[in-house]
């Protein structure tokens, strides 16, 4: 690891001895919250590291300080010595343990932000219901390494697989906050399963999943889903996971979220021949029925009902 990474897991363990707790909202309901504080900045920890409001060195203890500026996660705010962190700290709970997740500061406006927030939340809880056991599983599109971290006592090996270095370089932080280390959890850089080798029995996956830019420029890595209705990668891991579980057999789960269009899945209408093809059984579940209602307004969602967060389970025998 790097000296910052080391840094940052320092930082994580420090927070968490010292009680530091933070659940992540959605980008609109954080905004609405700092709205109302952030004339005042920081005042202690949680609105440094949750909240992302400005600070002055004074409000953070001198051991949680000197561990920032190591990372190098503090830069300039506006405001005589203020500053701001670059990174943000949330804490998960669910049936499989407690665990915490360093990721990026809000806003996550930047193409290469690695996003936590409400979807790995239920991504977490969903995979503790659904997935109890593996020998070998591949979380493809990892971010921060939440869905196979969450599972990590249940299967023998992980490999956190994503296309962006910067989320690989957090993800290796919460590996360590987790727990765990190599050679139970494996790192790779890779499109979809392009660049991981061997077999797997259990592959999981959040992938982004809402339409890119109209101008197709300066698309945010973790929130466009390609294609015009935001689902074509979605497919894409779908059809490359059945054909790598068609070696030994097992499971994938995917969960996402899709455009509704007269009461249709459009992503459950596009998978159903692939799964026909190379699934021995599967279950689609609407868990969530209605998400980012903003983005309806945008030209590329018109005659979309809602957006809702499914989760696709398949076997292979």
């Amino acid at each position: 690891m790097t000296d910052r990474q080391m840094a940052l897991v320092a930082l994580g363990c420090a927070l968490r001895d010292g009680g530091y707790r933070f659940v992540t909202p959605t980008p609109a309901t954080h905004q609405r919250v700092i709205a109302r504080r952030s004339a005042a900045g920081a005042r202690n920890v949680r609105d440094v590291f949750g909240w992302s409001l400005p600070f002055r060195g004074s409000v953070l203890p001198g051991r949680i300080f000197e561990l920032g500026e190591a990372a190098a996660i503090f830069q300039p705010a506006p405001g005589e010595g203020a500053k701001v962190s670059t990174v943000r700290f949330s804490t998960l709970s669910t049936a499989t343990g407690e665990y915490l997740f360093v990721h990026s500061a809000y806003p996550t406006t930047g193409p290469n932000a690695v996003f936590f927030g409400p979807d790995s939340y239920r991504f977490a809880a969903c995979l503790a219901r659904t997935i109890w056991k593996g020998k070998r599983l591949i979380d493809v599109g990892c971010g921060t390494g939440v869905g196979g971290l969450t599972l990590a006592a249940r299967v023998d090996e992980i490999v956190l697989a994503d296309i962006s270095p910067a989320a690989l370089e957090l993800t290796a932080v919460n590996v360590r906050l987790a727990g765990r280390d190599a050679p139970a959890v494996t790192l790779r850089e890779s499109d979809i399963l392009t660049g991981v080798d061997g077999d797997a029995d259990v592959i999981i996956s959040n992938p982004p999943y809402l339409v890119g830019p109209e101008d197709q420029q300066g698309g945010r890595l973790y929130r466009d889903g390609g294609g015009p209705l935001g689902t074509d990668l979605a497919a894409r891991i779908a059809r490359s996971a059945l054909v790598r579980l068609q070696g030994g057999g097992g499971q994938l789960l995917l969960y996402t979220g899709v455009p509704i269009l007269e009461g249709r899945n459009v992503l459950q209408d596009q998978l159903e021949p692939v799964l026909r093809a190379g699934a021995s059984s599967w279950t689609w579940e609407e868990i969530d029925p209605d998400v980012f209602g903003e983005e309806l307004e945008r030209p590329a969602y018109q005659g979309t009902e809602r957006i809702a967060v499914v989760v696709l389970h398949a076997n292979v025998d």
